[in-house]
């Protein structure tokens, strides 16, 4: 389902509509042809048919008839209008992961996406619903809903997460499933031109956050369950003696009711018997953190003594003032009878070890790995066998930049320093693997090398959302710069073409300046090229998309790039058969084909082999695929393979970014690759390289499927522009900051005959318009301006003059500027840099449109 775009009042059109489209034109065709038939025979028997057989053949033919007309009024007929075109930002909204929808107040739709007509209730006969209506007949989400409606009606920004058993319209399988939808609404800016105010609903499916929040909050319960239910008990408490936790164990011992414990409820006099609490209070003479053993007496609530032993920690603040205590306590009642009890509760205590989500070691003073539990071995790839007599240093394990802060705070632990900041650690089993060490010095028995322990987290997953997120806002920053540095810069290459041109009429070529100022106009060609680049990078370019066929472009391409690669390489092209057309700038994909050659080239110095091959390639196939951000949909595939010294990992992963190449000083710019990374995407397709050392490397293009209507033309190229008169008289308004850009423009269309009115912006351009009392016959303006844009000036010129002709110049892509303007039916597009020819050219073509237009 295609998004339907904002102030339009048509709806997206569901995906099977062309499968019902093609068996409704069967049915036509064969209705068609049964009618030809009949006509046929009342032609050449109308003779010997009777009268009242004719009469009732046409009387049913009427009734036919008024039944289709009531049809069509009563909109049980429509007519399938044509697939509606896809640009980058209904593509980019189209792949949003949740649902969204706009609309005014009063609920009336003007846009939804494709994830939206993915929720069950979304679509009524093809035609979307509001949200609202989604969640209708759900007696859970009414209260959500309607203070969701009010925020509507008010203009409020509101959020709500609705459950639902078994989903939206009960679509699930798992009917008894609670599922979570989080529904948001805000208010979209106010534009002109009387809109009503619109406001953005969306809905997302957060099922699985939920889910995945609940699991971690049953982990966590678990973890205190464990030490609620361990073999011992455990309490702890302030720096004034008050007890913040005891465990379930404590307090069955105790005779204390753990459900009516609060903390602070109880202070450590009060289930220490005599002056035994000063013992767990005064912390170390020496003021280091170390763990004591005291054999003591604890007070039932009955009064009762209970022998144990306490295993007591006392930490430091950092003004070295007592802090909170840990404390285990040992049961000392009764020692176990036989060595078979004491094998047991060994067991129970291994497998709460065991069982932790976490990953915990013990280590001697050396760092040498001691005890490991059943994460650790996981996480570590650790199988616990030792290559040699003695211990394994859990260094080994790391990798290298992380092991001498590893190594300090193993020391630090011995120590039994306070504060020990954890340690960031690649592991050396698999390299993009990263856990978290927290470390921790600890006193064992006598006779035991444990002294360390180590507990590690897993944040592979954690590092890489980072990481990408880090180079999406890279790469974000890097386009954002090279687009404003390529519209800055096609300005200066507008005047020097321009002006390059001008001298060029007055000296022709055998003056003797002729040659420097071709010279002067060729450099100034290549610079607009490598503006191109940079626009193709930051995706800013503009495109002139047609219906192509690809294997008719590389077949084209062939003796070319034979050319460019010399008589060393051999070139293969492989073509699948039936290869579907795509939509493409056939240009742009051109310098893709020959980039992705001459870098083959470049990497097979003593000769090789290069192929590109065409296929096509279903949904179905995609889903097989593990390309990262890939989504499974119909495309054509151009494979482009070398026999090369290929590419390292550490080179494919920035391989697209802009200014990086591995050729020497001079010989490359860094972006080849990135110039086809952009157009690629600019075309909604994806791309990928797939290299393996000293065998070669394959980029994989993906370029959409594209499903020609039925007056569509498929075409090689572009058309050839015929040679006009380019000379006329009309009045036409020149609106340009960039001064000498407006000098050229203005003295290049006074050359051929036209009246210019000259302004430097949009407050000055509507001065003159009312100097002239509105009489002018094309309007040509800068998008991009200070104070007042082009797009702006338009909505005032409109006011005046609602069908005054207008070209647009600007540097950026076409389709960017046109979302910017509401009504561009009667707007042109010329792209900077530009012309002498290129800008009158221009001109008279939307001129004489203009003129056939009044003549019809």
């Amino acid at each position: 389902m295609a998004a339907t775009p904002l102030g339009e009042d048509t709806y997206p059109e569901p995906l099977q509509t062309r499968e019902r489209g093609n068996a409704g034109l069967w049915r036509v065709v064969a209705l068609s042809i049964s009618l030809v038939v009949i006509a046929a025979v009342f032609s050449f028997y109308g003779e010997n048919i009777p009268a009242d057989v004719t009469l009732t053949f046409v009387g049913l033919l009427a009734v036919a008839g008024v039944f289709c007309l009531f049809g069509l009024a009563a909109g049980l007929f429509k007519f399938a209008n044509g697939e509606e075109k896809r640009t980058v930002s209904r593509a980019l909204v189209d792949s949003l992961p949740y649902g969204a929808v706009v609309a005014d107040r009063d609920g009336k739709i003007s846009y939804v996406n494709a994830h939206y007509g993915t929720f069950s209730g979304a679509m009524v006969n093809g035609v979307p619903v509001g949200v609202s209506r989604l969640f209708a007949g759900q007696s859970e989400a009414s209260e959500a809903v309607y203070r969701l409606s009010r925020a509507a009606k008010d203009g409020r920004t509101a959020i709500e997460d609705i459950r639902l058993i078994g989903g939206l319209g009960g679509s699930h399988t798992d009917s008894s499933r609670p599922f979570w939808y989080r529904v948001a609404i805000r208010p979209l800016p106010e534009v002109d031109g009387g809109r009503k105010p619109l406001l953005v609903w969306s809905v997302e499916d957060i099922t699985r956050d939920r889910e995945n929040n609940e699991s971690a909050f049953r982990d966590l319960q678990r973890a205190i369950d464990y030490l609620d239910h361990a073999p011992a008990g455990f309490f702890s408490s302030d720096a004034h003696g008050r007890i913040q936790y005891l465990n379930s164990t404590l307090s069955d011992w105790l005779g204390y009711d753990l459900a009516e414990f609060n903390s602070g409820q109880l202070s450590l006099g009060d289930i220490v018997r005599g002056d035994g609490d000063s013992l767990l209070m005064r912390g170390r003479g020496d003021g280091e953190i170390g763990t004591e053993i005291i054999d003591i007496d604890l007070v039932r609530s009955n009064g009762t003594a209970f022998p144990v032993r306490l295993l007591h920690r006392a930490a430091r603040m950092a003004e070295g003032e007592l802090g909170e205590t840990r404390t285990l306590v040992l049961d000392q009642s009764s020692a176990p009878d036989s060595e078979e009890e004491l094998r047991a509760a060994e067991v129970r205590f291994s497998r709460f070890f065991n069982d932790t989500p976490f990953a915990i070691a013990t280590l001697d003073t050396n760092g040498r790995i001691v005890r490991t539990n059943a994460p650790f071995s996981r996480i570590f790839k650790w199988s616990g066998e030792q290559k040699s007599l003695e211990l394994q240093p859990l260094a080994d394990l790391i990798g290298e930049g992380s092991r001498e802060r590893l190594a300090k705070a193993i020391v630090n632990a011995g120590a039994q320093q306070s504060v020990i900041e954890p340690v960031d650690a690649l592991l050396t089993a698999e390299g993009d693997h990263a856990v978290r060490l927290y470390i921790s010095g600890s006193e064992m028995s006598a006779g035991s090398p444990e002294r360390v322990n180590v507990y590690a987290l897993d944040m592979t997953d954690q590092r890489k959302l980072e990481a990408q997120f880090a180079q999406s806002q890279k790469m974000q920053a890097v386009g954002q710069l090279a687009g404003g540095v390529a519209h800055d810069f096609n300005n200066l290459l507008t005047a020097i073409i321009g002006f390059s041109d001008l001298l060029l009429l007055k000296h022709k070529p055998g003056d003797p300046s002729f040659s420097e100022l071709m010279q002067i106009k060729q450099n100034a060609n290549r610079a607009a090229g490598l503006t191109r680049q940079l626009l193709a990078f930051s995706r800013r370019q503009t495109l002139r998309p047609q219906v192509l066929e690809l294997s008719l472009i590389v077949d084209d391409l062939t003796v070319l790039l034979k050319r460019m690669i010399g008589e060393k390489i051999n070139l293969g092209v492989d073509h699948g058969r039936n290869i579907w057309p795509v939509r493409a700038d056939v240009v742009q994909l051109e310098q893709v084909i020959i980039n992705l050659v001459v870098n083959a080239r470049d990497a097979m110095p003593g000769g090789g082999a290069i192929t590109i091959r065409t296929s096509n390639v279903t949904a179905a196939e995609t889903e097989k695929f593990d390309f990262e951000g890939m989504v499974a949909a119909d495309y054509v595939l151009i494979d482009v393979q070398d026999t090369g010294t290929g590419m390292s990992a550490e080179v494919l992963d920035k391989i697209f970014e802009p200014f990086f190449t591995t050729k020497d000083l001079g010989k490359g710019t860094g972006l080849g690759l990135s110039t086809v990374y952009g157009i690629i995407k600019q075309t909604e397709g994806f791309i990928y390289p797939v290299s393996v050392i000293g065998v070669g490397t394959t980029f994989k293009i993906f370029l959409p499927r594209h499903i020609p209507a039925v007056n569509e033309i498929t075409a090689k190229g572009p058309a050839a522009t015929p040679v006009r008169d380019l000379t006329g008289h009309e009045r036409i308004l020149l609106v340009e900051d960039e001064e000498s850009v407006r000098n050229f423009s203005a003295m290049a269309l006074r050359t051929t005959g036209y009246e210019v009115f000259e302004a430097d912006g949009g407050e000055e351009a509507l001065e003159i318009l009312e100097d002239e009392n509105f009489e002018i016959d094309l309007m040509v303006s800068d998008v991009l301006m200070p104070e007042m844009d082009g797009p702006t000036l338009l909505k005032h010129v409109r006011k005046k003059m609602p069908t005054l002709k207008v070209i647009f110049v600007s540097g950026f892509a076409e389709d960017s500027v046109r979302r910017d303007i509401e009504d561009d039916q009667s707007v042109e597009f010329l792209s900077k840099p530009y012309s002498l020819d290129q800008i009158n050219s221009k001109v008279k073509e939307v001129l004489q449109a203009a003129l056939r237009g009044s003549q019809e």
